[in-house]
Parts: structure tokens; C-alpha cells; sequence
């Protein structure tokens, strides 16, 4: 089984929000260096907890410090943009690491309206027409002319791979129709849909030249560390973070310490706790045996990792002791 990595340069408590680009492209060589098969970062607007704002420049930036590891939007919100610049910047990303670029686009915006509204004064409108700027872009990166003709240049041998992103029905029905692999968000439903967004895919799935069988893989949260008490004081950070969102306020990542401090109220820590059910934290082993069950009960060849922890160098012993515990050093994955 294969395991990619996706990162949302998430800003954290006592740190500058630059800094968390910084570690985003380091983290890339490192993963890169452990054997994982793809590095995925995100796009998201004016949110004060996930600064990463420019998944294109940021793909650029990790192309040029990488060499093996596919690297890709996860994702782009598509209706924020004209079709073209699109297919034009992923042109260059694929020259600059050929064959190695991932496109994965979404509908959502990212953020709030009012912040949509800011990328696109014709937020709603483009959504609407999302399917058919998804088959544009798809045209354009293989060098099929785009609107009145027009072509995404630098062309080249290779193209990115376009991928359709989802947490819902629509996605996946999307993704069938268009015969594109598909990317089910399991770490924003905590696990919801996951099964019937899968079944709906494969179901309804109309097998293209690029794609003829579908391709789908789960991006999942994930945490692990050298001992189980250990992993749960780290997800102790993400834990505070999920109960402020749901009273509405996002704010930077706290210590674990600071986490741990606050008090929950009797309907905060009852969601506290089904959230530790949901998550897939722990030692090496369990997390790995816990994300080898997944694969099989969702019949995927990949997963896609996210992990947070208030401290970069907690985030990559993550990531190092999950590469350990299922030997992509020694495969070669």
C-alpha cells in the first residue's frame, strides 16, 4: 500500500504564520527522503488557522527541493479562477518537475463567502459551472485548446493529473462522470460518507483513454509518536482546536500544554471523546494497523496522511515512525 502525505501549512501558537510555509516545503524533502509517494497542499483564504493560500507557488517552490515525490494541489478551489491561468501555471509546474504534478481541484471555496466574493465577484455563479470548467481545464493541460481556441502553454511531454476532491455525494458523482481519480476528505467529515462516496464512485465510474479503471484514494487525519500516552498528549492540540470551531472561533494551533489547560464543559468533553474515537492516534504499530484496516474496508491502494502537532519536529517523528512501521524505506513506495 501506498502512503502520500497531504499538508495544510497550519499556523501555530508562538510562531510567525510564514514560518509554517517554510516548514510546509521542508516537510516535503523529508517526506520525500522517507519513502512517501506524494506531498498534497491545500488552499484556503483569510482563515487564521490554515495560512497556505497558494498551493501553486508553493508546488513550485517544493518542485525545486524535491526529486522523486509527486507533488500536488489538494486543492485547488477552481470557481475562484479563469480556467486558463490554471492550466497555464500547472503547465509550468509540470516543466519544472515533469510527470510529477498532481491537479486536484474543488468546488468549495475555501473559506467564507465574503472571502469568495473577494477572489470572484462571480463566486456563485461559478460554482454553477464548475463541471464544465473542470472538463476546460482538462482539455487545456493536454493540450486541447481552451475558450476562442486559446492554448496553455509551456507544453511538454508530460501533463498534470487531474484529480476531483470531496467530502459528499457530489464529488464522487462528479468524479464518475468524468472518469477522473477521486480523493475522499475523510479528515473534515471524521470518517462520514467515506464508504457510500467510494461505492457511488466505482458504481457509477465511465472509464476514459487516461483513466480507463477508477482511481480513488481517502485523505485521513493521523498521529503517531513513540507511545500511546505520548500521541495523545500531542492530540491534545487538535482536540482544543476542534471545540473552539465548533463554538464558531479559529484561531492558531495551541501547545498541547496550553490544550490542556482549558476546562470543557460536560457537552465539550462528549466531544472530546468522540473525536478520540474517530481519530487514528497512537504507537507506530497501532496507527499502522489501524490505517492497513481502513485501506482494506475501502478496497483503496493509498492513503493520504495529514497530521498536526504544535511542534514541526513532533510532525515529522510522525511521519518518520508511520514510514518505519510500514517499510516504504525498504519497498521503495
Amino acid at each position: 500500500m501506498r502512503l502520500s502525505v497531504l499538508d495544510q501549512s497550519v499556523a501555530v501558537a508562538g510562531r510567525s504564520e510564514d514560518a509554517s510555509i517554510r516548514e510546509t516545503v521542508e516537510l516535503a524533502q523529508y517526506c520525500e527522503a522517507l519513502g512517501y509517494h506524494r506531498f498534497w497542499v491545500s488552499e484556503h483564504h483569510n482563515h487564521p488557522s490554515i495560512v497556505g493560500t497558494a498551493p501553486e507557488i508553493l508546488m513550485a517552490a517544493i518542485a525545486a527541493r524535491t526529486n522523486r515525490i509527486r507533488i500536488g494541489s489538494a486543492g485547488v478551489m477552481l470557481p475562484h479562477y479563469a480556467t486558463l491561468k490554471v492550466a497555464e501555471q500547472f503547465r509550468v509546474l509540470d516543466a519544472l518537475a515533469p510527470g510529477r504534478i498532481d491537479l486536484g481541484v474543488g468546488r468549495a471555496p475555501g473559506s467564507d463567502f465574503r472571502t469568495a466574493l473577494a477572489l470572484n465577484p462571480d463566486a456563485a455563479r461559478a460554482a454553477e459551472r464548475f463541471p464544465d470548467q473542470v472538463q476546460e481545464l482538462r482539455a487545456m493541460l493536454a493540450g486541447r485548446p481552451g475558450a476562442g481556441g486559446v492554448i496553455a502553454r509551456p507544453q511538454g511531454a508530460t501533463a498534470p493529473v487531474v484529480w476531483m476532491l470531496g467530502s459528499s455525494d457530489y464529488g464522487a458523482r462528479l468524479a464518475a462522470h468524468l472518469g477522473l481519480p477521486y480523493a475522499f476528505a475523510h479528515f473534515i467529515t471524521d470518517g462520514r460518507g467515506t464508504e457510500e462516496a467510494l461505492e457511488l464512485y466505482r458504481s457509477l465510474y465511465r472509464p476514459t483513454e487516461a483513466h480507463p479503471r477508477p482511481q480513488a484514494t481517502v485523505c485521513i487525519w493521523a498521529l503517531t509518536a513513540a507511545t500511546e500516552d505520548e500521541a495523545w498528549h500531542l492530540f491534545a492540540s487538535r482536540a482544543r482546536w476542534r471545540i473552539a470551531r465548533s463554538r464558531g472561533e479559529l484561531f492558531p494551533l495551541p501547545s498541547p500544554e496550553e490544550a490542556l489547560a482549558d476546562d470543557y464543559n460536560e457537552v465539550e468533553a462528549a466531544e472530546v471523546a468522540l473525536l478520540r474515537q474517530r481519530s487514528v492516534v497512537g504507537t507506530p504499530a497501532q496507527v499502522a494497523q489501524r490505517l492497513r484496516d481502513l485501506a482494506a474496508r475501502w478496497e483503496v491502494e493509498e492513503l493520504v496522511v495529514l497530521t498536526w502537532a504544535h511542534d514541526p519536529a513532533a510532525r515529522r517523528r510522525s511521519y518518520a515512525l508511520l514510514a518505519q512501521a510500514f517499510g516504504l524505506g525498504r519497498s521503495g513506495d
